[in-house]
Parts: C-alpha cells; sequence; structure tokens
C-alpha cells in the first residue's frame, strides 16, 4: 500500500487525472488525503469531485476556505464571485449528491504520523486539540444546523483563540485557523489579508509553523492553501500548495513507514490570476 497527501486541486480534474495516473494509483491497494481546496478557480470543479467520489473509501479530504465557500453559496448564505468557477457544478443533475460527499469530508485528519489541515494549526493547540476542535466543527457542519453555520462563517472576528469561546465565535476561530491561516503573531493572534511568501510577513506578525513554541512543533503538519510560499519539507510541516490553478503544478508526497517520502508532481494547464 502506498499512502499519497495532494495538495490544492481547485478543481483542475486534468492534471488530477495525469498526477493519478503518474502515480499508478490504486484504490483498492492505495490511499490518498487531500489537503483542501477540492474545488473552484479552476475549469472543472465538478469533474474534480466525481473522480475523488469514485475512488471511495480510498480517498479522505479536508476542508479548504473554497470548499466552505461552495458549500455555503449551495446553502443561500454566499454568493459567487468574480474569480468563482462552481455554476457548472451548482447547475449539474448531480449536485445534491457532490455536495453531500464534500459535506461529509473533515477539517482535519490525523493519520500516518501525519496532522492533516488545508492552512494551519494555532500555536497554542496540540494535535489532540486540533482533532477535538475539529469534530465540534465537522458536528455543525453534518448537522441538521448547516445553514445556520454558513450564515454566519464569515468574519475575521475573533482573531485569537480561547478556551472560553461558544459558540459562532469559537466556531468562527476554529474554521478560520484550519482553513485560512498563514501569519500569526508569537501568542496566536491571526492576520488574514497578507498572502506573500514566508519572508515577507506583515509587522508583529510571521508564518504560524515558525511561533517560537509551537505545540505541534515535534510533530508534522501537512497543509495547502499557501501557493506563494512553495514546497516546504521540513520535519515538522510539508506545504503543499504549488500553485496548480495558477500555472504552476499539482503536488502528491509518498509517504513511507521508514519516515521517507517523495514528492511527485504535473505540470498544470491552467493559468488564473491570483484574486
Amino acid at each position: 500500500m502506498s499512502v499519497y497527501l495532494i495538495g490544492d486541486i481547485q478543481g483542475c480534474d486534468a492534471p488530477l487525472q495525469r498526477l493519478l495516473e503518474k502515480l499508478a494509483f490504486s484504490p483498492s491497494r492505495d490511499r490518498l488525503y487531500v489537503l483542501g481546496d477540492l474545488v473552484n478557480r479552476g475549469p472543472d470543479s465538478a469533474g474534480t469531485l466525481r473522480r475523488l467520489m469514485g475512488l471511495g473509501d480510498a480517498v479522505q479530504c479536508v476542508w479548504g476556505n473554497h470548499d466552505l465557500h461552495l458549500l455555503a453559496i449551495a446553502a443561500g448564505a454566499s454568493k459567487t464571485k468574480r474569480l468563482d468557477t462552481v455554476e457548472e457544478l451548482l447547475n449539474a443533475p448531480d449536485r445534491e449528491a457532490m455536495l453531500d460527499w464534500l459535506r461529509h469530508q473533515r477539517l482535519a485528519i490525523h493519520a500516518h504520523g501525519v496532522l492533516m489541515v488545508h492552512a494551519g494549526v494555532l500555536p497554542g493547540w496540540t494535535v489532540a486539540q486540533t482533532m477535538a476542535l475539529a469534530s465540534e466543527v465537522e458536528q455543525v457542519l453534518q448537522g441538521p444546523h448547516s445553514a445556520d453555520f454558513f450564515h454566519q462563517m464569515y468574519g475575521n472576528q475573533p482573531s485569537a483563540w480561547q478556551d472560553s469561546l461558544t459558540g459562532m465565535d469559537r466556531i468562527r476561530v476554529i474554521v478560520n485557523a484550519l482553513t485560512r491561516l498563514r501569519f500569526c503573531t508569537a501568542d496566536g493572534v491571526m492576520e488574514f489579508n497578507a498572502k506573500e511568501s514566508a519572508d515577507q510577513a506583515p509587522a508583529g506578525f510571521m508564518p504560524w509553523f515558525d511561533v517560537p513554541g509551537r505545540l505541534t512543533a515535534q510533530d508534522t503538519v501537512a497543509f495547502g492553501h499557501w501557493s506563494t510560499l512553495g514546497w516546504l519539507d521540513r520535519p515538522d510541516v510539508f506545504a503543499l500548495d504549488s500553485g496548480c490553478v495558477w500555472g504552476g503544478c499539482l503536488s502528491a508526497l509518498r509517504l513511507s513507514d521508514d519516515g521517507a517520502h517523495e514528492l511527485i508532481q504535473v505540470n498544470c494547464e491552467q493559468a488564473q490570476k491570483p484574486g
């Protein structure tokens, strides 16, 4: 059995197909984990979801901000934006099957010695706490009141975690950290405007994975979301958003039981402009 992690696909189904072929991926033998942003901005979000759904139990995904945005649009809690490319999916005859499958994915996964999220982990969270907090959100999104969540999901406040947070404030911080985080302060105050590379942090902020004393520093965290960061390979982090939708590559990381790993990439013909 081979285990693969794949970065942001964003509706680029043709590169996904080529990557799976390059991996000789077999759903009866191998396992695939997708690090969020399965859909949007690329040309074929519906095809991407259908392909992943067709892999059955061999694939597990975490939600990215674009995936939650799609679910919010479908729930009537948001409107499509100028660069969104999800209309075909929303008008597809199998729309409800795709949306239901997406809604039953995860916010965080801990498997094969790796904590998998879309964006980041706050410095004061352990792996166990991250998984517990992600489970709180998963129960809301997969429950009968998910539409209420999507109507209150958007917003940058509160900007920092406190154990005393309750209700939608608590849920919003968890979602923002795991699906939108790039930079934060040493005490975990999040910043959401900057999208530059790690060495261009706003004054007073730093990449979340460089915060001194981060409680997941002894663990390995795999994430996507940050295309300007590029491939990052450290004992404590793997960054796998290689900018497929912007004309870069689609990346997969093969994990091995002995701790070794291998990066496999395919080029992407899609070339959106960031926005």
